[in-house]
């Protein structure tokens, strides 16, 4: 369901000094701009960043990029950083397939996609953030050994997007179909993955890692 329009949602972000509009000036720069050299893990569709905001309220130490494109749900996630007086996150209103626009090569320690459009459709499928297009992209700005967080409700997108990180060359660390929050208690839930979890759905998780 598409959020209605908020038409106040751009000129309040261009208010909060931890959203970046032209973050392509920062390109291979980050660390200079969280100003230490900790390192940086980025949210891929970031939405209304609960996720991201409650990793950088138990992690401190590790500086937090978001990215989303839909602007209508991303004012909720840069308020987040003000109201949490989050001073290790960043918010950048963006396109994922723009990536290398904005970060360098081996800049980032992490990737996390969560629940993203699973694009079911054999034509819209190129779209879809785990696409082997996007990987490539992926794969110049993660660091050597660095790992990818994939989670999703979508299980015909998470069998396609096991066979995308093989073909680039992505190390599968974790396959699980049925992930239950016992086996993983430093897990944080994101707003759509209490909701399915209450209607018993089962959460794919995938963790893949970056090598040669």
């Amino acid at each position: 369901m598409r959020l209605r329009k908020k038409h106040f949602a751009i000129p309040e972000m261009k208010e909060n000094p931890y959203v970046i509009f032209d973050g392509k000036k920062n390109k291979g720069k980050w660390k200079d701009v969280f100003g230490n050299d900790n390192d940086i893990y980025l949210e891929i569709g970031a939405g209304k960043g609960t996720f991201t905001a409650t990793s950088a309220l138990e992690n401190p130490n590790i500086n937090y990029i978001m990215i989303e494109m839909e602007t209508n749900a991303f004012i909720y996630a840069t308020r987040k950083i003000l109201d949490y007086n989050l001073k290790n996150v960043i918010a950048l209103p963006m396109n994922a397939k723009d990536i290398l626009e904005y970060f360098g090569e081996d800049e980032v320690s992490r990737i996390y996609i969560n629940f993203c459009n699973p694009w079911p459709k054999l034509k819209h499928q190129k779209r879809r953030l785990t696409y082997p297009d996007f990987l490539e992209k992926y794969r110049i700005i993660l660091k050597e050994g660095s790992q990818i967080y994939l989670k999703t409700d979508h299980k015909e997108f998470f069998v396609d997007s096991l066979k995308y990180f093989q073909e680039q060359r992505f190390v599968g660390l974790i396959s699980d179909f049925n992930m239950k929050e016992e086996d993983y208690p430093l897990n944080i839930e994101t707003e759509y993955e209490k909701k399915w979890r209450s209607e018993n759905k089962p959460i794919c998780l995938g963790v893949f890692e970056k090598y040669s």
